[in-house]
């Protein structure tokens, strides 16, 4: 009776622990993954540059992408494109995040509502550190 018990307890142990396991190497292979393919496909198309001109003649947009440049980068708890992705995988999820998305290319949704959707899922610390990547992408810095 005790080996059973301890077989089923080490069996709970390693299932567990190959659970927690896919997650993050799920995670971290769909954010790499989308990272890839949203970079190649902004840079391919030329939208890149749309997306610069469009954030530099909206001031709304373009206020919130500057108000990196003040940011103490030490503090924030990311500092990569990938790392970003990860964390909005984790916090808002791949499909919420596809929603956005398909609703801002029909222009169904307005920054706004982006905007409230993130906050409501991410910390101060982390809209800053987007806010950080996003300037560094336009601008190349």
């Amino acid at each position: 009776m005790r080996k059973l018990i301890k077989f089923i307890l080490i069996l709970v142990i390693v299932l567990c622990i190959a659970g927690y396991g896919l997650y993050y190497f799920g995670t971290n292979l769909a954010s790499d993954k989308v990272m890839d393919a949203v970079s190649t496909e902004l840079n391919e198309s030329g939208q890149m540059e749309k997306v610069k001109r469009y954030v530099e003649n909206d001031p709304e947009l373009k206020k919130f992408v500057e108000q990196a440049q003040t940011a103490d980068q030490s503090k924030l708890p990311f500092a990569t494109k990938e790392q970003a992705t990860r964390v909005l995988i984790q916090k808002v999820g791949i499909s919420e995040l596809r929603n956005i998305q398909v609703q801002a290319q029909e222009g169904t949704i307005s920054k706004g509502e982006v905007l409230q959707k993130l906050e409501s899922n991410l910390t101060e610390d982390e809209i800053m550190a987007l806010k950080v990547i996003a300037y560094k992408e336009l601008y190349n810095k």
